[in-house]
């Protein structure tokens, strides 16, 4: 594939949104790869968060918001923690999902950002994630009613999932966390 690098630029590129939204200064990667090696789902994605972030410089914006490593990021900052120019990849994660969900660029089969919704609705509810809320959620919206029963009594027997969510967390503390996320970014009401 041909990358044409030219000095004009008329529009608002991939890049410039993910800097507005992220404040990170992607310009700055020195692509010395300490970010992928140290990535704990890099062996799991096709490509890695030096390639995303070389990918955003060369203006390969249809790559980039189909990567699955945009939706499998973890978001535990190691490859900011190893970053000599401190970039902070989980923040230009964040930026791409959003930008991705604006988009509607995900793949159709892709069912990530059913589950992020179900997941972020059962923490809006009960203060805390409700796991057998959000896969019952997550079933009915990708209508995968059976798949994956066989493993519930196990889990169940093992303590790995509640019946009844729990009431313990401050509900209000995690209601002023979801007013104070911008409405023009994402709706998590869906």
């Amino acid at each position: 594939m041909d990358v044409i690098i030219s000095k004009d630029r008329k529009e608002n590129t991939l890049l410039d949104d993910v800097i507005a939204l992220s404040g990170i200064d992607i310009s700055a990667c020195l692509q010395c790869k300490k970010c992928s090696n140290g990535c704990p789902v890099n062996k799991m994605t096709k490509s890695s968060p030096s390639e995303v972030i070389r990918r955003l410089q060369l203006g390969l914006s249809g790559s980039v918001l189909n990567s699955d490593l945009v939706w499998m990021c973890a978001s535990c900052e190691t490859c900011y923690s190893r970053c000599p120019m401190k970039i902070n990849m989980a923040m230009v994660m964040d930026a791409l999902r959003i930008i991705s969900v604006k988009k509607n660029s995900l793949k159709k089969k892709s069912h990530v950002s059913i589950f992020n919704k179900s997941f972020l609705r059962t923490v809006r509810i009960f203060g805390r994630t409700y796991d057998l809320g959000m896969i019952a959620m997550y079933k009915v919206r990708t209508s995968s009613y059976l798949q994956d029963t066989e493993k519930f009594p196990m889990m169940l027997k093992k303590g790995k999932i509640a019946l009844l969510p729990s009431f313990k967390a401050d509900r209000s503390y995690v209601k002023r966390i979801f007013k104070n996320i911008p409405k023009k970014k994402v709706s998590l009401n869906e």
